[in-house]
């Protein structure tokens, strides 16, 4: 296949409270693929204090000489938006299944420390009956049950935000043939492409429109944007793909986007602006090209030395068939979730390779759909 087109803050009643998450970690059993308590448990409290800050900023030099060996491949899935409207990209809840099959299994060829950052009910599908096999599964992702679903880039924020050594983050419609350039891997931020867009609103980004909506309400916006934004940066980055040693950096820019989001006097501004679910782009993507565009070279940043690399120099070549070739790399972008050519071919892969899961993922469907077992 190649390259294809497209412990938290609640408010409750208008008060925001500070919750202490109480976060379950799981280790899966590699033969019978069962969910199982882990042997430890972790309490967190999610106050973003000036103590939490020192503490990830303190993890940039170690992890910048991490060897390649020590790389993770996470996954995340916050089902409640998969099930609000993102279910309906994909041809069927088969193919979507498959696809997390091959995802997986391709990655941990190249990178057996997985991680899956979900909630409960996405460790019960993908442990639990698909049988997936993950060193560490971690549901701190039930704690968004009362965040909107719209917001379905909390998820993965969450995820980068939760990293602690250098790893790479897949998307679940992304399929690694190949090992990462070790270059790539050993880069403080690794990414799929830069992206590059038209500076009007007309754009699929649109910073100047959500922009002014936080103005108009007198909303909360980091340094970071209010900088972009007033220089109209048009730059981005293409997250099917995104990781790297810099993990302070990452989850900085993470907290950040997350802080964004919930801040409550920007709720009234997102209300403003209708359906956000083509918008989240801008807080996953955007931001984080304006982050490292801001620290780059700045002078008393703790992250002035982060850079990016990327697997393709622009969406062009990330697009360009004999490119994704080369690189060993797929990415099923929008459209190609539904593509039925494409879709038969994802499921002849699954059959032929991994019959166990493929069988796993039929008897999953069928219980999805209230048929009886064969």
């Amino acid at each position: 296949m190649a390259m294809f087109n497209r412990g938290h803050r609640h408010r409750r009643n208008g008060r925001q409270v500070e919750i202490e998450a109480s976060e379950r970690y799981y280790e899966t059993d590699a033969v019978r693929g069962l969910l199982l308590p882990a042997r430890r448990s972790l309490r967190i409290s999610s106050a973003r204090d000036a103590d939490h800050r020192r503490l990830i900023f303190m993890r940039h030099e170690v992890c910048y000489h991490a060897g390649r060996r020590s790389m993770r491949a996470v996954w995340s899935f916050w089902s409640k938006p998969f099930h609000g409207h993102h279910k309906r990209v994909w041809r069927s809840e088969l193919h979507h299944l498959l696809a997390w099959v091959l995802s997986v299994e391709r990655a941990r060829r190249h990178y057996p420390r997985t991680v899956l950052v979900t909630d409960t009910e996405g460790a019960r599908l993908l442990v639990d009956k698909l049988g997936l096999c993950f060193t560490t599964v971690m549901t701190t992702l039930a704690a968004l049950d009362d965040v909107d679903p719209e917001w379905w880039v909390m998820g993965k924020l969450w995820a980068y935000r939760a990293q602690t050594e250098p790893f790479i983050h897949l998307d679940n419609d992304v399929f690694l043939w190949k090992r990462l350039p070790e270059a790539l891997e050993r880069a403080p931020v690794c990414a799929q492409n830069p992206e590059w867009f038209p500076s009007e609103d007309a754009s699929w980004y649109r910073p100047a429109t959500y922009d002014r909506a936080i103005r108009a309400v007198g909303g909360w916006a980091p340094e970071e944007w209010r900088w972009s934004t007033s220089r109209n940066f048009a730059e981005a980055v293409c997250c099917g793909l995104l990781g790297g040693a810099a993990v302070d950096f990452l989850a900085y820019y993470a907290d950040l986007a997350i802080r964004m989001i919930e801040h409550p006097r920007n709720c009234t501004a997102w209300l403003s602006l209708g359906n956000r679910i083509g918008d989240n782009i801008l807080f996953e993507q955007y931001l984080l090209a304006a982050c490292l565009e801001f620290h780059s070279g700045r002078p008393g940043s703790p992250f002035s030395g982060v850079h990016a690399a990327y697997l393709f120099p622009s969406s062009d070549d990330a697009f360009d068939e004999s490119a994704a070739v080369q690189a060993g790399y797929t990415h099923l972008i929008g459209g190609a979730k539904n593509d039925a050519k494409l879709m038969a071919r994802l499921t002849a892969r699954v059959k032929r390779d991994y019959p166990e899961q493929y069988a796993r993922c039929l008897n999953c469907v069928d219980e999805i759909e209230g048929n009886p077992p064969a």
